[in-house]
């Protein structure tokens, strides 16, 4: 079924770390190899074995309207007959910055960069800057790029290779970041009281996504944000996953709650890497070059990865959402019913179209503790189950489904089917 890929696998292992360039790719913690995959059509995905599967992968977020969508790819295409860089402005960047700015109610000014990690590491770097103070505060679980600051107690790649800590990270650099607990307003009251005037800025993903998908308790994220006012502190929302995926304007639109400083990407690349990061003016006039804060990218707003962005971000209406919420309310019910009727120990946690199967005996999952008690070889056969009946799930239990909306009732049905045979099958 997977010779191919397997044969690709190998001859990858010899030139590429691991066979692969993001660890999760690598399919170590579902016990296989990966699937090296040929193309993709809206709601399908084709590996080089000719097998296909209903994608709830989306690449991890940006596919909002499924692979190839044709207005994406045409106004790459168009763009591309002009140039693909040329490392000076261009309107398109404008074009790009002013959209979001009218989607994201917190944002008055924003930096293009080319990745998610370029704008949590610049947020921070700014953070620090304009508050002129080292510590930054975060949260356990939570995952915000490779930057060296980040990779403590961090979810994602991190917590499904079994290393939450990454070597080559300094002392000196992992001192400055304290760690509190998601969705334990009193740990970081306890670290705002133990680091007086020393907290620059707290960044947390409102809504988790890389310990598998954790909403944020009642009042959790408001208190939040109180606390970070009284101790002269910046909120940094982390939206890079729910950045116009769980609403028009993000978690902190659906919450309700305007951070200081938000930092984006996966759709608004349209498929091609792409990040930013925005705030206040008077917070963001501290980038160079009219701030202190140096930050720079040779291919910062590439015109291809903006003319992707702005085409999908151009058509999030309120009723892509509302179709959305359909298909994943639909898919989210028919597996709550499959646990029911199986009695498999799981619980499913969703918002819009995030989500997550659990398998745990918890009714909850709150933390990056009661995420790592999930059981991963459960998991682990689930994800070969559903993948031998053509659907393909995130290959780690600590990763979010990211469904679009070319999922249709054909997909749905056969998702809840599947489910419904593979917990049986594993229970």
């Amino acid at each position: 079924m997977f010779e191919k890929s397997i044969d690709a696998y190998n001859k990858a292992k010899k030139i590429i770390p691991g066979g692969v360039n993001s660890p999760v790719r690598a399919f170590r913690s579902v016990n296989s190899t990966p699937i090296f995959f040929k193309s993709g059509k809206g709601s399908k995905m084709r590996d080089i074995d000719n097998n296909e599967y209903i994608d709830c992968v989306g690449s991890w977020g940006p596919l909002i309207f499924g692979h190839a969508d044709k207005i994406t790819v045409d106004s790459i295409i168009e763009y591309s007959k002009k140039g693909t860089t040329y490392g000076a402005p261009t309107e398109i960047e404008s074009a790009m910055a002013s959209k979001i700015i009218d989607m994201v109610p917190s944002i008055e000014k924003v930096r293009m960069v080319s990745s998610g990690t370029e704008a949590t590491m610049s947020a921070i770097r700014l953070a620090r800057g304009y508050k002129k103070k080292n510590l930054i505060i975060k949260f356990s679980g939570n995952y915000h790029g490779h930057f060296d600051s980040f990779l403590i107690r961090a979810g994602s790649g991190a917590m499904t290779l079994g290393k939450p800590d990454s070597q080559g990270v300094t002392e000196n650099i992992a001192k400055d970041t304290l760690v509190a607990d998601f969705n334990n307003i009193d740990s970081v009251k306890h670290l705002f009281h133990k680091n007086k005037n020393k907290i620059a800025a707290v960044i947390i993903e409102p809504i988790a996504g890389n310990m598998g998908l954790v909403t944020p308790n009642k009042n959790f994220l408001q208190n939040l944000k109180i606390l970070c006012s009284e101790n002269d502190a910046l909120l940094i929302f982390d939206e890079v996953m729910s950045g116009f995926r769980v609403s028009r304007g993000g978690a902190q639109e659906l919450y309700d709650i305007e951070p200081d400083l938000t930092t984006l990407g996966k759709i608004i690349g349209g498929g091609l890497p792409a990040g930013a990061y925005g705030g206040r003016n008077e917070i963001m006039d501290y980038v160079a070059p009219d701030g202190p804060v140096y930050q720079a990218g040779t291919l910062s707003g590439n015109p291809l990865a903006m003319a992707a962005g702005l085409s999908v971000l151009k058509r999030l209406d309120s009723e892509v959402y509302i179709e959305l919420e359909k298909i994943s309310s639909q898919i989210e019910i028919g597996i709550k019913n499959n646990i029911l009727e199986t009695g498999v120990d799981a619980n499913i946690a969703r918002v819009g179209s995030m989500m997550t199967l659990f398998f745990s005996s918890k009714e909850r999952i709150e933390n990056y503790d009661d995420a790592k008690e999930c059981d991963t070889k459960l998991y682990s056969k689930y994800f070969h189950s559903m993948l031998e009946n053509g659907v393909y799930l995130p290959p780690s239990q600590y990763e979010c489904m990211f469904l679009s909306n070319k999922i249709d009732d054909n997909d749905i049905q056969k998702i809840i089917d599947s489910n419904l045979k593979s917990l049986k099958k594993i229970k």
